[in-house]
């Protein structure tokens, strides 16, 4: 009789081990927010929700405040990359390097506001993040209107949606992409990019995706559930998460 106990045992063993082989690999993100410009100073607000967010919905959240992780190791454990508001040269050579190969083995980016005001020297950056920061007026209520009701980060979102953030315009917008969302000019005062001026985006790029929004400037944004599906839809996107 021992020797079957001890039998079902080893079965039960190796039958729980076989089942946690199958378990799929937790999803994981590095959020990023090295800044060599301006500091926004909701970025302490923006990490935390993000980390609440990977709470829950089952993914894991890491966050630097330096480029010490982007080597090739150190990134293998991501599915995606989330620049929060980083600024100007955040990436050495071989940082730069080890990013490209993260993206071109099919993982993922996420760009947040001031990500646009990142690597301007870095050509393969700006196609990338599809753009870069050019102005912006004073913080003010704004007309946005969905583009893409179909897309994750924003299929919850009304087709006309009033909110109050920093409204970037863009320079080097690159061709080829899918822009979800757009700003009306005319409905507030600053605005440079015309009648089509986009606010949020997403596309495929060397090899892995690309979501870019230009919302998450104040504080409030971090607690504003609209907003935060948004995000999380282009988190989504960008793991490969339907």
């Amino acid at each position: 009789m021992k020797a079957y106990r001890k039998l079902v045992l080893l079965l039960s063993f190796l039958i729980s081990l076989s089942m946690l082989s199958m378990r799929p690999a937790e999803k994981r993100i590095l959020v990023f927010f090295e800044t060599k410009g301006y500091y926004h100073e909701s970025i302490p607000t923006g990490v935390a929700a993000l980390q609440l967010l990977g709470r829950q919905n089952g993914f894991g959240v890491d966050t630097s405040r330096t480029s010490d992780p982007f080597t090739d190791e150190k990134l293998s454990v991501y599915d995606a990359v989330v620049f929060l508001s980083t600024t100007m040269d955040v990436l050495n050579e071989e940082e730069q390097t080890a990013f490209q190969k993260f993206i071109r083995k099919g993982k993922g980016f996420v760009g947040v506001h001031a990500a646009t005001d990142t690597e301007y020297a870095w050509p393969w950056f700006n196609q990338l993040v599809g753009a870069y920061f050019k102005s912006h007026p004073k913080q003010q209520d704004a007309v946005l209107h969905i583009k893409n009701s179909k897309h994750l980060s924003t299929k919850h979102l009304p087709k006309t949606w009033k909110r109050w953030d920093e409204w970037y315009n863009f320079k080097n917008i690159q061709p080829g992409l899918n822009v979800l969302i757009t700003l009306d000019e005319s409905s507030y005062t600053g605005g440079e990019n015309g009648t089509d001026h986009p606010i949020s985006w997403y596309h495929e790029f060397d090899g892995g995706r690309a979501f870019y929004t230009g919302l998450g400037h104040t504080h409030e944004s971090y607690s504003d559930p609209l907003f935060l599906k948004h995000l999380l839809g282009g988190i989504k996107y960008a793991m490969k998460i339907k």
